[in-house]
């Protein structure tokens, strides 16, 4: 019970363990490629300064909490006006599709969590991209029916799925909006048209992917002008994304789904030199966001919920926390190997369920309610009472309404994306997770401005394993599965906590630790964010390096596991909701702040 009541606390006892002491540090947004940006107001100022110090920023009112200053300003003035969060949402996504354009925008898709303060109700809205009506599952295979090599089939116009952020902006401000829609795209236009700073992490990410992004000559224009990547500090301007700003503002989102800037996604898409992708002007038009019911785990005393299949961001998230549930990791605390045997070993069980049963259950039976069944996941914890790490894992059988036999999948999803958490004045909370996949999705660059996903790559490049069909293989219209796990966790049936993060299929582990922090470890909820990293999905436990995780390599390896220390670049943006008000934290990996009042 008390560390229930913790969680709801707007900032909780700092752990003294030796894992999380100093972890802000080892994490330096300038040593990680976040940097910091000028130019901002004093209070934006003020929130780097205190995500630097390691410490939450506290409001009474309203907060939030992205991945780039000049999205959160923007998304602030909106909630200081008396906008809603879903107007704020609007407004952030609209300029990290301007400042951060190799994480999420126009060209890409997106999943929303929204609590109803008025209502007190939960649901989801799922503006997943789609597969054109064109696609078959053998799209990424070659002529001797053998996987494409992955960036093979990510650069051009193959991987691109229907867009779906903007019709989820659009549909999120009709359903809880107030602000005049036009408004909410100004602070946009604005930078668009004016200039905007190059951030230290888009000045690297361009550097490190200039090869790529100058196979295309609109893209490389735009990032490479004059052959030479853009610099961190110069201003940066986009009149292209203005102007399609402005036909938003007009048009709403049908202005990317019919008309000039339609065509001008389609021909990308199939002109593109050496890799033509399937992408019609009928996909666009057919294309709708699905309200779908959220998907909820218990976890102590709490309700872990997020967004369910086409995502298995909720389900794989909910099953680590479900398993784990059993051990008092409270006790144990965060710099004992037994807490990350268990944990590390709960999330090596839920990647098994997760690779046989989940994809779009629009188009496959999936037993999303036995996945998250207390009872199967309270037998599936059985299998961490041991003492050593498990010597192999393999998916359960979950309850469900119907049988169906599915082969393990063998997709690849690699970091990249972008989270947004708010919470406004009325007390409605929104967690949004909004990606165009790979860093810079396809490179391709339309004439309106902004860059198109790869995000078909998602689904399994191979349709059948030994005869036995795929669950997450390449089908007409089908949404790839997801690891996007946008999430808000409940107590009594009131929010306590918003969360999400960037990462590939390492967003699970990222947001099942940052809970399992606040919630067992009583961390305030930046300290958890920025508490070091330990993943482990399919067997090797990755260890975030320089930072106090390495620390715990020899006794993980003592425990029977594979050890790999590597960079794990997360993106955590949270706001923790509780008797003395909100408390934010952004992800020292990154160079985004949290803003409140």
């Amino acid at each position: 019970m008390m560390r229930a009541i913790m969680a709801m606390a707007a900032i909780a006892v700092l752990t003294t363990s030796a894992l999380a002491q100093q972890s802000t540090d080892a994490v330096a947004p300038e040593t990680a490629g976040g940097g910091m940006i000028s130019g901002l107001s004093a209070e934006a100022r003020a929130a780097q300064d205190a995500k630097a110090a390691g410490r939450p920023v506290s409001a009474n009112d309203w907060m939030v909490s992205a991945a780039n200053p000049l999205a959160v300003e923007a998304g602030a003035a909106v909630l200081r006006d008396g906008g809603s969060a879903a107007d704020a949402m609007v407004a952030v996504q609209a300029v990290l599709g301007l400042v951060e354009p190799q994480s999420s925008g126009l060209g890409g898709g997106a999943f929303l969590v929204w609590y109803d303060a008025a209502t007190g109700e939960l649901t989801t809205l799922d503006g997943r991209e789609t597969a054109p009506l064109a696609a078959t599952p053998t799209l990424f295979q070659d002529e001797d029916g053998e996987p494409l090599g992955f960036f093979d089939a990510v650069v051009g116009g193959l991987s691109v799925g229907t867009p779906g952020t903007p019709a989820l902006m659009e549909e999120a401000h009709r359903r809880w909006g107030r602000t005049n829609w036009r408004a909410l795209l100004e602070p946009a236009i604005t930078l668009a048209d004016e200039g905007f700073e190059v951030s230290p992490r888009l000045a690297t990410s361009v550097a490190d992917d200039q090869e790529r992004l100058g196979a295309f000559p609109r893209t490389a224009a735009y990032f490479l002008p004059g052959g030479e990547p853009i610099a961190a500090g110069s201003m940066l301007q986009n009149p292209a994304y203005a102007d399609t700003l402005r036909a938003m503002a007009e048009q709403g989102a049908a202005a990317l789904y019919e008309g000039p800037i339609a065509e001008g996604i389609v021909d990308t898409v199939r002109s593109a030199d050496g890799n033509p992708g399937l992408l019609s002007l009928e996909d666009l038009a057919l294309y709708r966001v699905i309200e779908r019911p959220a998907v909820c785990a218990a976890y102590r005393s709490l309700d872990v919920c997020g967004m369910g299949p086409p995502s298995s961001g909720a389900l794989t998230v909910g099953q680590i926390l479900g398993m784990v549930d059993a051990f008092d990791l409270a006790d144990l605390g965060p710099d004992s190997p037994e807490s990350w045997r268990i944990i590390g070993d709960a999330s090596r069980l839920a990647f098994a369920d997760r690779g046989r049963y989940m994809a779009d259950s629009d188009f496959v039976p999936m037993p999303t309610e036995g996945l998250v069944d207390p009872d199967y996941l309270s037998e599936r914890a059985t299998l961490l009472s041991g003492d050593d790490a498990l010597p192999e894992v393999a998916p359960g059988n979950p309850g469900w309404s119907h049988a169906s036999l599915w082969a393990d999948d063998q997709s690849l999803e690699l970091p990249s994306t972008s989270h947004i958490s708010i919470v406004d004045a009325d007390g409605n909370a929104l967690s949004m997770t909004t990606t165009i996949e790979n860093g810079f999705g396809s490179r391709l660059m339309t004439p309106g401005g902004f860059l198109l996903n790869n995000e078909l790559t998602d689904f399994s490049f191979r349709t059948h394993s030994d005869g036995v069909p795929i669950a997450n293989r390449v089908e007409p219209g089908k949404r790839p599965r997801s690891s996007m796990s946008p999430t808000i966790v409940m107590a009594d049936g009131a929010p306590v906590l918003v969360i999400g993060s960037p990462g590939g299929s390492r967003i699970i582990g990222y947001v099942a630790k940052t809970i399992i922090a606040h919630v067992d470890w009583d961390m305030d909820i930046q300290t958890a964010i920025a508490l070091p990293h330990l993943v482990n999905r399919f067997g090797t436990y990755d260890l975030e390096e320089a930072t106090r995780a390495t620390d715990l390599g020899e006794p993980l390896q003592a425990l029977g596991y594979e050890v790999n220390t590597r960079a794990l670049t997360s993106g955590l943006q949270a706001i923790a909701i509780g008797e003395d008000g909100l408390s934010g934290g952004a992800d020292p990996r990154r160079e985004g702040i949290a803003l409140g009042e």
